[in-house]
């Protein structure tokens, strides 16, 4: 198994992730784009030390951008993963 760091690289705060938290107990991760989704379920759990429900994740294409130049160039793609915990569990972000 990979390192923990090295599959979660960072929590996403958004208003749509504060809202799938609040609603229905899912955070969101920016995960390492070779993880799995097992791999992801047992590094959320050693990390924070919950149990989780569900795992589900997708692979976000990154954006064009063009700076006043002809030749567009784009940002790097990257890999979200939308963790559920089982009831009663938190993950306090503050």
């Amino acid at each position: 198994m990979k390192d923990l760091y090295q599959v979660i690289k960072t929590i996403r705060l958004s208003e749509k992730a504060t809202l799938l938290g609040e609603k229905f107990n899912e955070y969101v991760f920016i995960v390492d784009p070779r993880s799995t989704k097992i791999e992801i379920k047992q590094a959320v759990e050693k990390l924070f030390g919950k149990k989780v429900a569900d795992v589900r994740t997708m692979n976000v294409a990154g954006k064009k951008k063009r700076e006043r130049r002809a030749d567009a160039g784009r940002t790097n793609h990257w890999k979200k993963a939308i963790v559920r915990l089982k009831a009663g569990e938190k993950i306090e972000l503050a």
